[in-house]
């Protein structure tokens, strides 16, 4: 199953998406947009930056967790990854960002109640 970006829109009157995997699972999430316009742009930010690994940073958390980042070429966080126990967990999640990003679907969920 192919995975699936999901557009919602936050308590804060502005746009998100998650990027699901095909199991359903979210594996990337992105920052607020104040229109829709923007956020279908990252979306496609995100399938163009996602096919190359070096857009993507794996950081610590204070916790010692560890999380990634998608950037644009231009240096700016498109958005980013759950929190995962270990630096690999983080690096099989980039890789599943950069498998499914590309045929992923879209699925407009802001007006569902």
């Amino acid at each position: 199953m192919a995975g699936k970006f999901c557009i919602s829109k936050g308590k804060d009157g502005k746009d998100y998406f998650v990027l699901k995997a095909g199991n359903g699972e979210v594996i990337f999430q992105s920052q607020g947009y104040k229109s829709a316009s923007g956020c279908e742009n990252g979306i496609e930010s995100v399938r163009k930056h996602a096919a190359d690994e070096s857009n993507f940073e794996c950081r610590e958390a204070k916790d010692g967790r560890k999380y990634f980042i998608l950037k644009a070429s231009n240096g700016q966080e498109i958005g980013r990854s759950q929190m995962y126990k270990s630096e690999s967990g983080c690096m099989n999640g980039i890789a599943s960002v950069a498998k499914n990003a590309g045929g992923a679907s879209i699925s407009d969920e802001r007006d569902s109640v």
